[in-house]
């Protein structure tokens, strides 16, 4: 049996895993790992400027791939660093393992230099995390790392690593376990038969149904069983902002996104409908606005792998704990092989009724006859020029919700964004994670001027690594949803919300060795764009001035019911 050192088997434990990247900054307790990473060429490490760039990286690579991504950072203000992104990534349930530094053993509890209690600190915000007691006991802690990360509900782990621990003198015996064995850890594989035959039934009975998808079906490989059984029953499809790419955006029976920037068509369905099938979302404040108003006439079947986000907000009327996939697959065989069928001519008005709601709104905005840009009309031309097969990252704002309403998503894990955080500066990060690991696909990152300058230091790993990403910043010189909320709701007191004394984003990019480029009219857009991503091997910034005024529409009314929204800035339902 081969003898290694702690750190060897935490490089050996990850290329086992079949870990190719890992994104770190290095430390003083880590230099014996990074020693060990020096040594070999199997996992290959990318340097970022910020840990919490590593994170996003990290969690990008997760979301696009399905599988667990890896960071590895040192201790104190580099685990600090990493909990925003680690935040990040528990909140919208994706994968990732974070390798955090500690000071030596002994020394736990002492305050020493550069000490924090990390495993106190990310408590709230992981699926788990480990504190290496044993050097030997590392194989078995990263094997049952990246199975709990991967398995049941993902979520993020941490592996706290004593400096100790990884002493190069000292070595042990090394084998990786083919096996976790977990007694306290038993992931659902499969739903109830009896739960998923009623709610069945239930569907086929219904006459103003609404499929309601979130990002659980995108996390379970769930999207060619949702589309299969969505276009069986012709049922209406909603996404969330986490379940976009779910079912095909371009599809006729896809009704946009719904809640709180969702479409007219989605929220009027949802309001309106008396059966709702829920799969992997978790019925969020940002989808149901006030929950005692929330689709009052609705039966609602809800399908998730965690039986602690069923009926936590919304009452279930038949809960299905199992994953989507799974699950949607026992249905269509039950419907395949039910006497019953839906209604046809209930389900046919239905349909007329969404298109007049469609026809009404449809995702319209106002334009004018200057040249002055919408956003609206950037996000169209994104989707023009890539043929709407681009991997998307968005930072966190109102150019984030207009990427989201659109960009029309065909494909699952296209869409990679913050959603249950809202992490400002993850967009530019999460684009470099995708490319590193897609080089041949367009990887477009949708910011603002605000977001951008969160992780904006990133663009020397990009120069570094050769990661030719485009970055579209949507520069309205304010932070515009804070300015729109001061809007509607503080008499246009806008506090701290324009921003001042914005850099010339063009030089900045070009002293990193980038190309950089200013669009200021619209008749200019669609050939800087393509220009743009012509530029296969060159990392591309656009700077594109867009109307400072324009809001995000529809906007559901604070405490309403779904069906309660401004639909511009002088029209409300």
């Amino acid at each position: 049996m081969e003898l290694l050192s702690g750190a060897e088997m935490v490089v050996r434990a990850l290329r086992d895993e079949g870990v190719k990247y890992i994104y770190g900054y290095p430390g003083g307790s880590l230099l014996h790992v990074y020693d060990a990473l020096f040594q070999q060429e199997d996992v290959q490490h990318v340097l970022v400027r910020h840990e919490q760039a590593a994170t996003h990286m990290a969690d990008a690579y997760a979301r696009a791939t399905g599988k667990a991504g890896v960071a590895l950072v040192t201790s104190g203000p580099g685990a600090t660093n990493a909990v925003t992104g680690i935040a990040t990534a528990f909140t919208d349930s994706i994968p990732m393992v974070v390798i955090t530094g500690q000071v030596m053993s002994h020394l736990i509890g002492e305050d020493a230099f550069q000490e924090t209690d990390m495993l106190g600190i990310s408590r709230p915000v992981v699926k788990h995390n480990f504190s290496v007691q044993r050097p030997e006991d590392i194989p078995a802690i990263v094997r049952k790392a990246f199975h709990i990360a991967e398995s049941g509900r993902p979520g993020p782990v941490v592996i706290d690593v004593p400096k100790d621990m990884t002493t190069p003198t000292e070595r042990y015996p090394y084998e990786y376990p083919k096996q976790v064995k977990m007694r306290s850890y038993t992931p659902i594989t499969r739903g109830h038969s009896g739960q998923i035959k009623k709610a069945t039934d239930l569907l086929l009975t219904a006459k103003r149904p609404v499929i309601y998808t979130g990002g659980g079906v995108i996390l379970g490989g769930a999207s060619d069983e949702l589309t299969e059984l969505s276009r069986m029953l012709n049922f209406p499809v909603t996404n969330t902002l986490m379940g976009l790419g779910g079912f095909p955006g371009t599809d006729r029976q896809f009704i946009g996104m719904l809640g709180m920037h969702g479409s007219y068509e989605a929220n009027m369905a949802m309001h309106h409908a008396d059966l709702i099938l829920a799969v992997g979302a978790r019925f969020d404040d940002r989808v149901t606005n006030a929950t005692d108003k929330f689709c009052p006439t609705a039966k609602i079947i809800h399908i998730d792998i965690d039986p602690a986000s069923i009926s936590k907000t919304v009452q279930a009327d038949i809960p299905i704990v199992g994953p989507a996939k799974v699950v949607l697959e026992e249905m269509i065989q039950l419907v395949k092989g039910s006497k019953k069928q839906p209604d046809t001519a209930a389900i046919q008005s239905w349909w007329q009724q969404i298109d007049e709601w469609r026809q009404r709104h449809g995702g319209r905005f106002r334009t004018d006859d200057s040249d002055l840009m919408k956003p609206q009309q950037v996000i169209e031309m994104l989707s023009k020029v890539t043929n709407g097969d681009a991997f998307v990252t968005s930072d966190v704002g109102q150019h984030q919700m207009f990427a989201a309403q659109y960009y029309k998503f065909n494909k699952p894990n296209r869409w990679i964004n913050s959603g249950g955080l809202g992490t400002m500066g993850f967009g530019f990060p999460a684009a470099m994670g995708v490319k590193m690991n897609f080089p041949d696909a367009d990887v477009a990152c949708v910011t603002g001027e605000g977001s951008i300058q969160m992780n904006i230091q990133e663009l020397s790993t990009c120069k570094q690594y050769d990661l030719p990403v485009k970055i579209l910043c949507l520069n309205n010189q304010s932070l515009g949803m804070v300015r729109q909320w001061q809007d509607m709701n503080y008499e246009s007191r806008h506090s701290q919300s324009y921003m001042k004394s914005l850099p010339d984003f063009v030089k900045l990019v070009e002293a990193y060795g980038h190309v950089g480029m200013k669009v200021e009219k619209y008749s200019d857009l669609e050939g800087a764009m393509r220009e743009a991503f012509a530029l296969k091997d060159r990392l591309v910034f656009m700077d594109i001035a867009v109307d400072p005024f324009e809001h995000v529409y529809p906007m559901q009314v604070p405490r309403g019911a779904m069906r309660d929204m401004w639909l511009s800035k002088t029209e409300r339902t």
